[in-house]
């Protein structure tokens, strides 16, 4: 890939926008020259050309935050980088996710948020959650609730009433995600299994 590179258009530097692989959302924007590209893909965290500073510098160096690297790929004339990335902490200085103020987060964010919050229930178990009381409980009573959950969705879609049907379907993934999480089945091993069969759909 470096070869097809086009570092001369920024006098050696590459335009980089940094995307959370998990969620999709745009964490930041940098520059890289092909030394921090190198050092990118060799380290596996994300390291950037410092205009600032003259110098490289590998994103979380400092705070600890850092992007470790999950996927690249050039745009389409070769002059500018798209890296997916697994962010350790917030990505902006200020303590926020992203370094791009929306006021609104991807769709795909709050399942990963979903997922990250009952995977901390059950490491850390709080008493007075209804969630850990699942864990506690085990499997037949997940897989119960699961089942209960799945049929207020069917009464809800069969009486047309969409707002009843919504509410009935994230109380669903709710359960579903802790039996999921209990059993250590990631979103990412689903993911996989979801592109395996789309692959295998007619063109």
């Amino acid at each position: 890939m470096l070869e097809k590179i086009n570092f001369d258009k920024l006098n050696g530097l590459l335009p980089v926008c940094v995307q959370d692989y998990d969620t999709l959302q745009v964490l930041m924007l940098g520059f890289m020259n092909e030394e921090a590209l190198t050092k990118t893909l060799e380290t596996g965290k994300v390291t950037f050309f410092s205009r600032t500073k003259n110098r490289l510098w590998m994103k979380g160096e400092t705070s600890g935050n850092e992007l470790l690297l999950v996927n690249y790929g050039l745009d389409c004339d070769n002059d500018s980088l798209l890296i997916q990335a697994r962010p350790q902490g917030p990505t902006c200085h200020t303590g926020d996710v992203s370094c791009f103020k929306i006021e609104t987060q991807p769709p795909l964010y709050w399942f990963s948020y979903m997922f990250d919050v009952l995977q901390q229930r059950k490491n850390n178990p709080q008493d007075c959650s209804y969630t850990c009381s699942l864990y506690e409980a085990g499997l037949p009573r997940m897989a119960q609730k699961v089942g209960e959950e799945a049929t207020e969705v069917v009464i809800a879609s069969l009486a047309l009433a969409k707002d009843d049907t919504i509410n009935e379907a994230v109380d669903l993934l709710y359960h579903l995600f802790v039996l999921l999480t209990y059993q250590g089945i990631s979103l990412l091993e689903l993911s996989e299994v979801i592109a395996g069969r789309a692959r295998k759909l007619p063109v």
